[in-house]
């Protein structure tokens, strides 16, 4: 998988962000394994970095699954930290849900083959 991580001019870009980043986007979406091919993240400010306020910090995920459309959520909070964490919580979520559509969808029984009739 492909962590690529971009900023806004507000945020500092440097190794050890991107460090951070591809850690907390590798751990949160291990089991999905292959199937994700890259993740997109893009860090900023909402007031820039001369003015603080309560969740001003936003990432935005993006993930590239083969076989459906790419998979977008954003967080905001008032550390950089927690909105990728909020971030990365999100995406599972969507991905699982994304994922299991498309498992659905290949191995869908009808309901009505699942209900036993009454003897």
């Amino acid at each position: 998988m492909q962590v690529q991580v971009n900023t806004d001019k507000a945020i500092t870009h440097d190794a050890s962000l991107d460090d951070h980043v591809e850690g907390v986007v590798r751990s949160a979406l291990e089991r999905f394994g292959e199937q994700v091919t890259r993740v997109e993240v893009h860090l900023g400010d909402n007031n820039s970095s001369h003015k603080s306020g309560p969740n001003d910090k936003r990432c935005m995920m993006e993930a590239r699954v083969a076989g459906i459309p790419p998979i977008a959520v954003t967080d905001q909070a008032s550390d950089l930290r927690q909105a990728i964490s909020g971030a990365s919580s999100k995406l599972v979520r969507a991905l699982d849900t994304a994922i299991g559509k498309r498992s659905d969808v290949k191995h869908n029984t009808p309901v009505a083959d699942l209900v036993q009739p009454d003897e």
